[in-house]
Parts: C-alpha cells; sequence; structure tokens
C-alpha cells in the first residue's frame, strides 16, 4: 500500500535534490522566492548541462549563445554562481557584463539569494564575511571571492579560480557589449582588447580556471565571434541556441510563436539575424547561401581534387585581426556534385605558411593538384617559382587573379546556393559556414577566395562565371 510522503520529507528530498542536481536547484529556489513555478523550456536543461559540464570539469571553455530575455542570467551568473559557492564556498568569481551597473546588480542578487532562508536550508555552512557588504564585491567566511566590473573595469587585485583539482571559481562574462555600441569597431575592439590583455590575466590558474561568455551575438566579429575564430588561441565548447531552430520550431513557444519570430525576422532581419538567430552577418551580404551545403560524414571514391590557395603572411598580434593563409581542398565526383574535404587556415609568417602548404600537399597526395595564385610583377613569379620547388613531387598549378572578387566566386557560389556542394564534417565547418554567409562585406574573404580558387581551377581557369560557362561550353 502506498503511503504518502509528509510535508517534512518531501522538503528533505528537494533539499537533497537541490543540493545535487542545479537545474533542480534553479527551479525549486524560484518557487521558494516566487511563489510560484519556474517556466520550464527544453533550452533551460542544455545550458544547464553545459555548466554543469564546466562544474565538473569537463569544459574550461564555454561559449553560450542565446536570444536576449531567454533566462541566461538568471541561469548562468545569478544561480549558477549561487549553487558554486553552495557546494565550494571558497571559490572565487568574477563576473563582467557590459555596465558595471548590470553586474553589480548581477552580484547583489547574487548576495541576496545566499542570504534567503530556503538557500541556507540546503547550504547551512556558507555565511557571508560581515565585513565585505558592498554590492560589487563579497566574500564568504570560507574565503569565497565575488567580484563584479563592466568591461574595460578594473580588476587588479582579484583572481578567479583556485589552484587546485576540482571546482574552485570561473570568469564569467555577461553580454561584454552593449547592443547600440556593437558596430562600432574602435568600441567592439577595445572589449576584446579588454579581455584578451586584462580578464585573461586574472585566472588564478591558468588552464584550470574556467572561462564562461554567455551572450546575444550582435557582430560577426564580437568577443564570441572572435573567440571561435581562434582570438585567444584555445577551443572553445559552443552552445548555439537560435531562436528559430533548424527543424522549422521555435526555442520558447511560450515566449515566442513561430509566427511572431518570422514578424520580428522580417521587420528587422539584420537585427535578427544575430540577436535571435546567433548568425551575425554583414548588411546586404547574402552572395552565398551556405546553409545549403550538404555536411556529410565520408566522401566517396573516385573525386578529382585540386586546392586553391590565398595567402597571408601576417603574424596575428594583440588586438589586429589580420587576413589567413587559407587552403581549401576542393573537389567534383563524376555525378557532376562538389565536395570540400579539407581546409588549412593559419595566421603565420612567411616559413610557416611554407610548412602549412607542404603538409597540406603531403595529406592530398600527389593525384590532387595545389592551385597558387600569382602575385603581380617579378615577385609574384619569384614566389610561385619558391612554391614550386618547394612542392617537388607534386602538381603544382599557378595563375594571375583576374576580375573582381564577387566575380570570382560567382561560379562556386552558384554551386553552394543550389545545394550541390558538400562539406565533410569536420570543426573548421563553422568557419568556412560564417565566413561565406558574410562575404563580400564580412571581415574576411579568405576562404571564399581559395574555395573560388579551386573551384574555377577546376574548371580549368580562373575566369570567373564566363571562365565556367566556357568549360561546360555555353558560351
Amino acid at each position: 500500500m502506498a503511503v504518502d510522503a509528509t510535508e517534512e520529507e518531501q522538503r528533505f528530498v528537494a533539499k537533497y535534490l537541490a543540493r545535487e542536481d542545479f537545474y533542480f536547484f534553479v527551479r525549486w529556489m524560484f518557487l521558494q522566492r516566487r511563489g510560484y513555478k519556474w517556466l520550464r523550456a527544453s533550452h533551460h536543461q542544455i545550458i544547464c548541462n553545459a555548466l554543469m559540464r564546466v562544474y565538473r570539469g569537463e569544459c574550461t571553455r564555454l561559449i553560450i549563445n542565446i536570444p536576449p530575455r531567454y533566462s541566461k542570467t538568471e541561469l548562468a551568473v545569478v544561480n549558477w554562481i549561487a549553487w558554486c559557492l553552495g557546494k565550494h564556498p571558497d571559490s572565487e568569481f568574477i563576473h563582467v557584463s557590459y555596465s558595471a551597473m548590470l553586474a553589480i546588480n548581477n552580484s547583489a542578487q547574487i548576495r541576496d539569494l545566499i542570504c534567503h532562508e530556503a538557500y541556507m536550508d540546503i547550504f547551512p555552512t556558507v555565511m557571508l564575511k560581515g565585513d565585505t557588504n558592498a554590492k560589487d564585491h563579497w566574500k564568504t567566511t570560507d574565503g569565497g571571492v565575488m567580484y563584479a566590473t563592466g568591461a574595460g573595469g578594473t580588476i587588479t587585485g582579484f583572481g578567479a579560480g583556485k589552484q587546485r583539482d576540482g571546482f574552485g571559481g570561473a570568469i564569467l562574462i555577461d553580454d561584454p557589449h552593449k547592443a547600440d555600441e556593437a558596430s562600432s569597431d574602435v568600441i567592439r575592439s577595445g572589449v576584446i582588447d579588454w579581455f584578451q590583455n586584462t580578464l585573461e590575466s586574472r585566472k588564478n590558474d591558468p588552464k584550470r580556471t574556467p572561462i564562461i561568455v554567455v551572450m546575444q551575438r550582435l557582430h560577426e566579429r564580437d568577443l564570441a565571434g572572435w573567440l571561435l575564430d581562434g582570438g585567444n588561441g584555445e577551443q572553445w565548447e559552443h552552445v548555439c541556441l537560435p531562436a528559430l531552430q533548424d527543424d522549422g520550431t521555435a526555442l520558447w513557444p511560450e515566449k515566442h510563436s513561430i509566427e511572431q519570430l518570422l514578424k520580428m525576422e522580417q521587420a528587422a532581419p539584420y537585427h535578427f539575424a544575430g540577436q535571435y538567430q546567433q548568425r551575425p552577418s554583414a548588411r546586404q551580404g547574402n552572395f552565398y547561401q551556405p546553409d545549403r551545403i550538404n555536411i556529410v560524414e565520408a566522401i566517396p571514391p573516385g573525386i578529382r581534387w585540386i586546392r586553391g590557395w590565398d595567402f597571408a603572411a601576417t603574424a596575428p598580434r594583440a588586438g589586429s585581426d589580420p587576413d589567413y593563409t587559407v587552403g581549401i581542398k576542393l573537389g567534383v565526383s563524376q555525378d557532376g556534385r562538389y565536395w570540400i574535404g579539407d581546409m588549412s587556415r593559419l595566421r603565420g609568417l612567411p616559413d610557416e605558411v611554407e610548412r602549412a602548404l607542404l603538409n597540406a600537399a603531403q595529406r592530398d597526395g600527389r593525384e590532387a593538384k595545389q592551385s597558387i595564385p600569382q602575385d603581380p610583377g617579378q615577385a609574384g613569379k619569384a614566389q610561385v617559382a619558391a612554391f614550386t620547388r618547394l612542392l617537388a613531387g607534386f602538381s603544382v598549378m599557378s595563375s594571375p587573379e583576374s576580375g573582381d572578387k564577387e566575380t570570382r566566386a560567382g561560379p562556386f557560389a552558384a554551386q553552394v546556393n543550389i545545394g550541390n556542394v558538400n562539406m565533410i564534417r569536420a570543426e573548421w565547418n563553422d568557419a568556412v559556414i560564417n565566413e561565406l554567409r558574410m562575404f563580400p562585406n564580412g571581415a574576411h574573404d579568405d576562404i571564399s577566395d581559395a574555395a573560388a580558387r579551386a573551384f574555377n581551377s577546376l574548371h580549368g581557369g580562373n575566369e570567373g562565371i564566363i571562365g565556367f560557362y566556357k568549360s561546360l561550353g555555353l558560351q
């Protein structure tokens, strides 16, 4: 015979679950503080799962891109920091937002949550130190620290994380850019410079202190875009949550229905692409439709391969955004379909570029051609000669670039836009798709240039759409 649990037994179980299950903690504390239930959504669990991977040490660099007002701050800042301090009261946190006032307000909410009687019921040993009662800076009696500031603010004397195995705190960035300032190259680059030159140095353990960035996308070269593009040289786990899902459903239908989202997109497509779809693009792009590229798990045999190159020989410096050297391996099968099989992409000095070129040729094998652009003048001829000597034993072709970038890219873009291009699944897929989406107005066009060279070389020249038509006997 079933026996109903008493209210005391129910609360005992709830407190246990709140200690061990972060998402349960969020919902339980919301009910205790507000008096009504948290409105659950599938993306809340996704965010909580990602944060738990950070807590367990499985991930130390995390980016979560999500539309505004979709519970990101409540989950990833207020509740997560409070829960982690409950589990490890000596943890040290630095929290940043584009506005010091917003970061300090979040800090005050965390402190208020910790002081709530329901929280103290769950984590009775956590106590705030009485002599640190400022909203932007407070401590626990176990040595835990919470410091909040705005992007560009002073952090001297504060650090995040612990030099130990196991969790000890984190740097947590919530919307580092102000929406109406993200289009300013100067202001946006200033935030990135501050991250690179100031905030990153605040890790108490350079390897184990986690950094979490939660933000809506505002520009192709915002902080998330810069990091995902390899800006600080680290690999980032990326949780991307667009309002309109790829399967045609709404991310949070109780918040925004499909009909509402489509109206929002129609009214302001540029802003919707970034803030709600997490796919910021330069205004008036749409040359390529890269979402029509088919991602495949394997490539069939019998492909005729050419790797097209676009060279740059500039090493990255703090605050700079130089071009890349890119080599795109593109092939065509007998049925007329095109296949992207590999990408080599780096920023480096000439000797590093040479090593990348040779390594790519060795991976491709002798049957694949390497197509190299020839710059004008004697220097261009000398560079081609040097690369040809470097690639002795491999098939090398070269030609000057002719026409503008859009003309050269036209034939390849046409195949992309009708869904006739396939791409092997790899970690560089996002870089290809993101750059093509923004062409020709994006920050970089090296991938497009390399792919266009490979495509046009497959068809016997580098004359753009006219050459392509000639290769098909249509001109």
